[in-house]
This record gives C-alpha cells, structure tokens and sequence, in this order.
C-alpha cells in the first residue's frame, strides 16, 4: 500500500524504519517544522524530519494543517491509501483523516481509553500503572476516540523510568502496525471492519493524558514518597529541586521502608516531621531526605552548572550537610 507518514519525535522513528523496509511504499513523510531548541537558537529538524532526509523521502514541514488548503491539495495528488500517524503532535482535522482511500490510522501508548491525550507514557508512570501498552486505532476528530483494530499490554517493571519504557513502547509500536496493516489489507479484501472495537465496550475507565507543564517537574517533598519516586522515573531526567539556590536535577532514587530505617548505616535524625529536610549524609550511599511519608535516598543528581553524579561523588559535589531544606 502507499503510506503517507505523520511523526515528530524518536519515538517514531521504529515505525518509519519498519514500513521503509516493509513491502508497503512509503511516498511521503510529514514532520512538525523545525524548531529553535538548543541554545544558539538554531533551528533543528525533528528526529523524523532528519531521518527521511538520510531515507531521501519526500518530506512536509507544514506550519499549520488545517485549512492549508495548498497542502491538503498536495495530499491529494499523492493517491494515498493509508496515513500512518504516530506522535505527529496535532490533531488531523476532518479534511485531511478524509484523503487517504483506506483511512487515517494512529499508534497510540497507553490502553486505552486510559490517558487519552498528550503525555500518556508520563502519566501511566506517574498514577502507579501496572500495565500499559500500544493500541492501533483509526482516527477520528476527537482525541484519542477512534475504535481499536489492534492493542497490545505490557507490564510496567519497577525500574522503568520515561526512557526505558518509552523505548520499549516505541518497538511494540512498530510491530504492531505492521501487523495492523497486515490486518487491514485482509479486511480490506474481505471488504469488512468487523475486527474494530469501539472504546466504550472496554469497561475501562477514561482518563486523560495532560501535557506535562513546567511546574510538573518540580519535587514537592510533602508528598508521600511513592509519589515522588513515581514524578522522577516518570519526568526521567527532568524532575528537580532547589539546594542553595541552584537548580538540582533528581535522576535516582530509593524509598527507604521502615525496616531498611533500623538499619544501623542508615541511622538519621528521628525528627523528621519537616519535609525536604536533609537527615544524613552516608559516605558511598547517598543523602536522605524527609517527605511526607517514609525518607528517601537520593542515589543520584545533577546540580546547575556541574556534570551528572552519583552517591560518594554526589556528596561530595554538593556537600550538604544534616538538617539543609531542599526546596521545590
């Protein structure tokens, strides 16, 4: 079939590789415009952009998409069968979900419609989510609505941060539209779609996938320490504090039970009912840090203007000392 593909970040690079080398005929790929995003404000091309530049794949940076009429008429001329979208970072207005002879379809993570939305990966991390997933669904002009032709659960291990388990769904992404599409090309010649299912027949619950904001990364140490664990591997590498008027980056760390506290290497002042309050210095461990709930071990960090560190070097790059505040 001819695929018109829609994606903006790593995350779908798998995919795009996967129908590069598929039987299927990539003809076209569209990207978000390219962006100022590092310092120097120089203007940097997507990872998808970049990568069908190396593919020497005919490539759409449009500003806008809905009623550009110019570009929705070059859409046309493709002769497209399908549009592969996934993580293309706009809503697909009624216009252009109508262009491709079989449809608009769309790889999303999460199960939905669980985290319907922007952030789902983010937001599966932060609620505590045993499993998640990647369904395959047509598109329709709602956000994230559209019945499901595929789906695929995984289990969310307890190490897994943002980029582990992004990486992970990334893959399964990959495979399972190329099975999907596999699928459709059946359904398409059996002339059926008997194989969709409608959102509202799952019995699970909606819940919606905000995008992450700037105040989302801010630690608040009067939460329960599960949940700030959660914000950390969920915000991975990006979730901070304030020490000494600095900004300090919280890339690791252990809640420590209430049987791992009688340990002897890990005795620490026993008043503690301040959080974010800095209870003991451990040499080749960490620093422990009050919450709301039980204490955490700040395993690794990175402080505004130094390099990423780690326990021993940690301390001794922050030299705190028992009793400072850390702030959010």
């Amino acid at each position: 079939m001819r695929i018109i593909f829609w994606g903006t970040p790593e995350y779908s690079l798998p995919s795009l590789d996967i129908f590069i080398k598929s039987k299927h005929e990539v003809i076209a790929v569209v990207s978000q415009p390219d962006k100022k995003r590092s310092r120097g404000n120089k203007l940097i091309s997507s990872p998808v952009k970049s990568f069908a530049e190396q593919k020497s794949l005919k490539i759409y940076t449009p500003e806008k998409i809905r009623d550009n009429i110019h570009f929705i008429n070059e859409l046309k001329s493709l002769t497209c069968d399908l549009f592969i979208v996934i993580a293309y970072g706009k809503i697909l207005p009624r216009e252009i979900l109508e262009i491709p002879k079989f449809g608009c379809w769309n790889a999303h993570a999460s199960l939905l419609p669980r985290w319907r939305g922007a952030a789902p990966i983010q937001w599966s991390l932060m609620e505590g989510d045993e499993f998640t997933g990647v369904g395959i669904m047509k598109m329709n002009e709602g956000l994230d609505t559209g019945d499901l032709l595929l789906e695929e659960k995984i289990k969310i291990d307890n190490k897994d941060n943002l980029n582990t388990l992004t990486e992970r769904l990334s893959f399964l992404s990959a495979k399972l539209f190329l099975n999907a599409t596999s699928l459709l090309e059946e359904n398409i010649n059996k002339k059926t779609n008997s194989q969709l299912t409608k959102q509202n027949t799952l019995g699970r619950e909606i819940t919606y996938a905000r995008m992450i904001e700037k105040s989302d990364f801010k630690v608040d140490w009067g939460k329960e320490a599960i949940k700030i664990s959660r914000k950390i591997k969920a915000l991975y590498p990006r979730a901070n504090t304030t020490f000494r008027s600095k900004n300090l980056k919280i890339i690791k760390i252990k809640v420590l039970s209430s049987d791992e506290t009688k340990n002897e290497k890990y005795l620490f002042m026993s008043n503690y009912s301040k959080p974010g309050i800095i209870l003991a210095v451990i040499e080749n461990e960490g620093i422990i840090i009050s919450t709301k709930t039980d204490p955490i071990i700040l395993l690794e960090a990175k402080l505004e203007g130094k390099n990423k560190s780690s326990r021993k070097q940690l301390i001794q790059q922050l030299n705190p000392s028992v009793g400072e505040y850390l702030s959010d």
